[in-house]
């Protein structure tokens, strides 16, 4: 009854239709979909906007904004590029004909004949004749339709020397190892002339690449693809072997059925119903596994074969870059493999009599039996050669002086980061919330009811703000630059810090009672998954985190000098408390799950591994009394806020 859907194909793949690319869009992050299928997610996620400025990627959620603005989003998905590297290596049969690229801006639709290598420009015959006819550019090389369709050579001429995503048009020509970015030449002067580690990729590149190693991290994405197949065909084993375990069932009830009659009828008709829901069920979830398996597969073969591609047939500059892109991805990919994809449960079906012949005699059917399932683990370890970590040095940068308007002197107890990197604090002072643009210059005000204490930013333009020594939390939205509330979750003990914990999840942390506090996991709608208990003496100013992966909780402990790790089941993975941690505020986790705790009375930032190694403990130019931290994903940066005399500043930390 069980279809397999273990149906991979040869060649690069959509994740989100599972079928072979048809023009095939590129993120930022280098995911690649169908422009239907990308264009049909944007449509559906935000419904309600007709006109978007951020795109969350399906696989990595990372935003994604397109380098042309203000076009409706029934138009968006068509304005990021075409993934020539992936389209040139789909089956011929496969490959769409690219349109005249200046034609396509007069709104004429000719089909393409040939490509400038220097312009990256398709051509029709009419322009490529007046392109050769001008003096600017009758030296230019042309590429063939047919060339670039039979050569992935030529392809890579085309993409040769990639373009920068904020200044269109611009070549990449340095590579900032301080911010992890490629730059143009305006990048460069505007924001890394004076980085320490910037590369000059004009120059011979093959050292580099030898060093970044492209064929082991192909290797690795090799053992991924490998694990998720096996995943699959565990599942789909396990679902060859449910039918006949469910058949079963009714084949027990028709042995007894001998004995007893007028009860077991009533009892086999309880059962079949149950098969029926169970098995439903079951085969849902198990399919719906193998899904989420085979999308998270291919975009990890689009991957394979996209840096496999670039490899080969690539300039150095190209391999390099690709690399770089692509070790955060082999990151993302293994926490998802470890987090989803090393258990797969499978369950057993029976029926379970009762065992003595007055409970067969009762008139109560649920005292005969009843349908019981037994649900075990498989591991299927991922077995990576390594996974990419680094650990980030922190040095203070600058110090931004808020120019807000306010009643009273405020004191911003949190900050988050917005989509679009605007920044929104949380004012406990004043009642307020406070919205900042990416250069942190002040944008809008928000009343609160209560003291906000400490904030995080959700999915769907929200923002969740705790209220001090409260139970409950309040759910803002923020849609072009105006603040609205939402709605206000009512909570059983206090909120106090709060974090995102994906899919909608929050977790939140607080004081309850007698000598215990508490961390929960609850949604966006108040319904609480879970709560677990620690010994603590109050916990009224302490903050939490939750990593990158949402697979961990740390929490931090003002009474007792600590930071404590916890899974998402509640057990304890780690504590840290040196002695030169001292009233522990706020805590952070940058992209390589790597942790940020501040001192408030030690005046120090604390570093750790994601195992709760310390780093570096950094102390020269950290404020007095650090209160709230964020970290700054697109610009590599700390920011802090601090309750002593400097509290409308907000304090920047390069991580290098």
């Amino acid at each position: 009854m069980a279809a397999s859907n273990m149906q991979t194909m040869d060649g690069p793949c959509c994740p989100i239709c599972l079928e072979q690319f048809n023009i095939p869009r590129q993120l930022p992050c280098t995911h690649s979909f169908c422009e239907k299928c990308l264009q049909s997610h944007i449509t559906t996620k935000d419904v309600n906007h007709e006109k978007l400025r951020y795109v969350k990627c399906p696989v990595c959620r990372n935003s994604a904004s397109p380098s042309i603005k203000g076009k409706p989003s029934s138009e968006l998905a068509s304005l990021f590029p075409v993934n020539t590297v992936l389209q040139s290596l789909l089956p011929a049969k496969a490959k769409v004909n690219r349109l005249c690229d200046a034609c396509k801006t007069e709104g004429d639709d000719v089909p393409a004949e040939g490509f400038c290598v220097l312009c990256k420009e398709a051509m029709c015959v009419d322009c490529l004749k007046l392109h050769r006819r001008q003096k600017i550019s009758k030296d230019h090389t042309i590429i063939s339709k047919e060339e670039l369709e039979c050569n992935p050579e030529n392809v890579m001429k085309l993409a040769d020397g990639f373009t920068c995503l904020e200044h269109r048009g611009e070549d990449i020509k340095y590579y900032c190892q301080d911010h992890n970015s490629p730059c143009c030449d305006t990048c460069f002067f505007d924001g890394h002339k004076l980085c320490a580690k910037v590369i000059d990729l004009t120059k011979d590149l093959s050292g580099l690449v030898s060093e970044c190693k492209p064929d082991k991290i192909i290797d690795d994405m090799n053992k991924i693809e490998n694990h998720l197949k096996k995943f699959m065909e565990t599942n789909d084993s396990f679902l060859n072997n449910l039918e006949p375990q469910v058949n079963r069932m009714t084949d027990q009830i028709r042995e007894v059925r001998n004995k007893i009659n007028t009860l077991l009828d009533e009892l086999e008709k309880s059962v079949k119903t149950e098969e029926v829901r169970i098995y439903k069920e079951i085969v849902l979830k198990k399919q719906e596994e193998n899904h989420q398996c085979l999308s998270l597969f291919h975009s990890v073969r689009n991957s394979h074969y996209f840096l496999d591609a670039v490899q080969k047939h690539g300039s150095s500059l190209q391999t390099f870059l690709m690399v770089e892109k692509m070790k955060s991805q082999l990151n993302s990919y293994c926490n998802l493999v470890e987090e989803k994809y090393e258990k797969t449960d499978t369950i057993t079906v029976e029926v379970q009599f009762s065992s003595t012949l007055q409970s067969i005699l009762s008139d109560s059917l649920s005292e005969l039996g009843k349908v019981v399932t037994t649900t075990s683990s498989i591991t299927l370890p991922l077995r990576c050669s390594q996974r990419p970590t680094r650990e980030c040095k922190v040095e203070r940068v600058d110090v931004i002086d808020l120019k807000v308007p306010t009643e009273d002197t405020p004191w911003y107890t949190g900050l988050t980061i917005l989509p679009g990197d605007r920044v929104m604090l949380a004012d406990y002072w004043n009642n307020q919330c406070i919205l900042l643009s990416p250069s942190f210059q002040f944008i809008t005000s928000h009343a609160i009811t209560g003291k906000p204490w400490n904030l995080c930013a959700l999915e769907d333009q929200e923002v969740a703000v705790s209220l001090y020594k409260k139970n409950e939390f309040q759910i803002l939205s923020v849609i072009d630059d105006i603040i609205r509330p939402v709605r206000v979750i009512k909570t059983k003990y206090n909120c106090n810090g709060i974090a995102a914990a994906g899919k909608g999840d929050i977790v939140f942390n607080g004081d309850c009672g007698n000598t215990k506090s508490q961390w929960s996991l609850t949604n966006t709608r108040g319904d609480v998954k879970s709560t677990h208990f620690y010994d603590s003496t109050y916990n009224h100013n302490n903050c939490l985190a939750v990593n990158n992966m949402k697979t961990r909780v740390y929490v931090s402990m003002c009474d007792l000098n600590s930071l404590l790790c916890f899974d998402m089941k509640g057990t304890k993975l780690f504590t840290y408390s040196p002695d030169n941690l001292r009233f522990p505020n706020g805590v952070a986790v940058d992209i390589y799950d790597n942790i940020y705790v501040l001192g408030n009375s030690s005046d120090n930032i604390h570093q750790l591994s994601p195992d709760g190694s310390v780093q570096q403990v950094v102390n020269t130019g950290v404020p007095r009394y650090p209160k709230a931290i964020c970290i700054h994903q697109s610009k590599n940066i700390l920011i802090i806020t601090n309750i002593s005399e400097e509290k409308t500043k907000l304090h920047m930390f390069q991580l290098k």
